[in-house]
Order: C-alpha cells, then structure tokens, then sequence
C-alpha cells in the first residue's frame, strides 16, 4: 500500500500533515452503487474500553493494559472483524475514526487508521490533531481527567481518518477553534466519494469535550461554514462529545437549523464508563436517506461504541436502486 503525505496548511510543521494510504476497492464495491454503510468510531486508539479504571490505576503507576503494542495490535485486528463480518453491524463502506492514534507510545507505536485500513483492504485518509512538542497538558476536569495523555517527549500523535471502499477526494482539513485545551487541538476532515450519479461529501469531527455549551457550538459553527459551502448530498458525524442532556439537545438543534436530521434518538448511548452510559456520537444527513441505523455493541476496542447507518440517495436521484432486503436485523 502506498502511503503519501502533503502539507495540510503552510504554517504548520512537517508532523502535522494529510496522509493518505491507496488500497484496491473491494470488487463488490463500485462508484454506481446506490447505498452505502457508513459508520463512526472513536476507537480510542483501540487501547480498550475500561477509560476510567485505566485512568484511576494510573494514579497508582499501574499503566493497563499490558503489553500495550500486543493488546492494541489484537484490538485493531477485532476492530476489522466487526467491521467486515456482518455480526454487529452490515460490512462498512466509509468509517469515520476519531482519536486515531499514529506512532504514539499509548498506542503501542501503532499507527491505528492506517493498520486497521490494511486489514479491511480500504483507502484511507489521516489528519494529525498536531499536538504542541513539550507543552505541559492543561487543568482539565475531574471527570474528563483519566484520560492517558500523549507523553510530552512522544513523536507521535492523534488524529482523525477516513477509511473508504471508494475513493477519497477533495480531501479537507478543518481546524476548529479551541480555547480550553490547548494541549489537544480539534479539528474535523472533508471528503468527496462518488455515490450513485451524484458526488457525496463526508465530514468527520472530534468536538472538544472540555469545552462548555458556547464553545462546542463555536467549532460547530466554524465546520459547517466549511460544509455549507458545497450544496448536494452530505453526512456529518464523529464523536460530537455530547456529554449531557443540554449538549445533546443543543447540538441536535443547531444541526436540525441547517436543514439535517438524523434516525438517532437524543440519549442513545454511544458511550460507557463506570456504570455511565452517554450520547456522544452522532450521524446527521442532507439530502440522502436513511433506511437503517444502529449502535454496534458489544465491542471492547473502545469506551465508545461504533454508531452506523445504511443510506442511499432520494429515489429521484438513483436509477437503479437495489432494494433487495437483508434479512439480517442489527437493531
């Protein structure tokens, strides 16, 4: 597989940059398909799900699990398992990750998108976050504070990617502004792919968690002035951080204000820790149908689960549509 990398905005350093893996589209996939599965994930650079235990052993220089490369490599391996069999959720098309770790020590040195695109043959797209070298993290809170933090020494950094079926196109950065957590920069990525006769665009985004109500709906606001400026088929989604009912509700009318829905019921859980269970991950569409969604549970790779949905595009726009059914239920 070949992997190319470009400068995603002059000013920033070398590291931080748009990286790109070619794979051969699996032969089942063309650009005139009508429906496609697409999913997010915050895979939690596929170190497990238990964020909270970790984070409290840590505390008492215990560092699980170990041995980490081993444990992640046999994460990113179960992660293209429920990706592609068809147990937990249809075989993916497009998958959204976020915290995708490349080369960092937390994640065994595994360079999470583009292992995990490997193993399921798809092409793929990784924009570092560009964490600031040697920069002490900032005071963050208690209950967003067992998080394992990038060693201040460390190479490597975080990111968010696209892994895809089908060619990736017009590839975009979007950096988002932030205020509260300067050792963690956000940041959402653009592409295009051919769908039916028509181009679709897929934004990816990591919303700050540490943000109040006013900040998160300011990187809200800075991406979809990004995605409002190409009109026609659209997706949004990623991991919007919704971590309350107030931030659920917000986000969810500040979307639906742009003219997007979405088949997920405001609390649907997408996360868990301790006994809690939050919505914090999120698909919102314009101008494409649903026709099925879901959340893949159980998956351990992560303290989030996969969240993904069927779509196709209005009868009107697609010529031939498959409408044979999958007798298979994920719900």
């Amino acid at each position: 597989m070949a992997v190319v990398e470009q400068p995603a905005i002059p000013f920033i350093d070398e590291s931080v940059s748009i990286e790109f893996g070619r794979a051969k589209p699996r032969t089942s996939t063309t650009a005139g398909q009508t429906k496609l599965t697409i999913a997010s994930y915050n895979i939690r650079y596929a170190v497990g799900s238990h964020l909270i235990s970790s984070g409290l052993l840590r505390r008492l220089r215990f560092n699980p699990p170990q041995p980490r490369a081993k444990r992640v490599a046999n994460n990113i391996r179960t992660a293209a398992q429920a990706f592609s069999s068809g147990s937990l959720l249809p075989p993916v098309n497009i998958l959204a990750l976020q915290e995708a770790d490349k080369r960092t020590g937390r994640a065994g040195v595994h360079h999470v998108a583009r292992e995990l695109a490997e193993q399921l043959a798809m092409d793929w797209v990784h924009v570092p976050a560009g964490i600031p070298r040697g920069e002490k993290p900032k005071q963050r809170q208690w209950w967003l504070n067992f998080e394992e933090p990038i060693a201040l020494d460390d190479a490597g950094d975080t990111g968010v990617a696209l892994l895809s079926d089908l060619p990736l196109e017009d590839v975009t950065r979007i950096d988002l502004p932030w205020h509260e957590c300067a050792w963690r920069p956000r940041l959402a990525l653009g592409a295009t792919v051919s769908f039916g006769l028509r181009k679709l665009r897929i934004f990816n985004a990591h919303i700050d968690p540490h943000a109040a109500v006013g900040g998160q709906i300011e990187q809200l606001e800075a991406m979809m002035d990004q995605v409002g400026r190409v009109p026609g088929p659209t997706v949004v989604l990623g991991d919007f951080n919704t971590l309350s009912k107030q931030k659920c509700a917000l986000t969810r009318a500040f979307m639906e204000e742009l003219g997007y829905t979405t088949p997920f019921a405001t609390g649907t859980p997408t996360w868990r820790g301790a006994g809690l269970r939050m919505h914090a991950d999120w698909i919102f569409v314009r101008d494409v149908s649903i026709n099925r969604w879901g959340v893949a549970r159980p998956l351990n790779v992560s303290d989030h689960w996969p969240i993904w949905a069927e779509i196709s595009l209005p009868i009107s726009d697609c010529q031939l549509l498959n409408s044979s059914p999958d007798p298979r239920n994920y719900q």
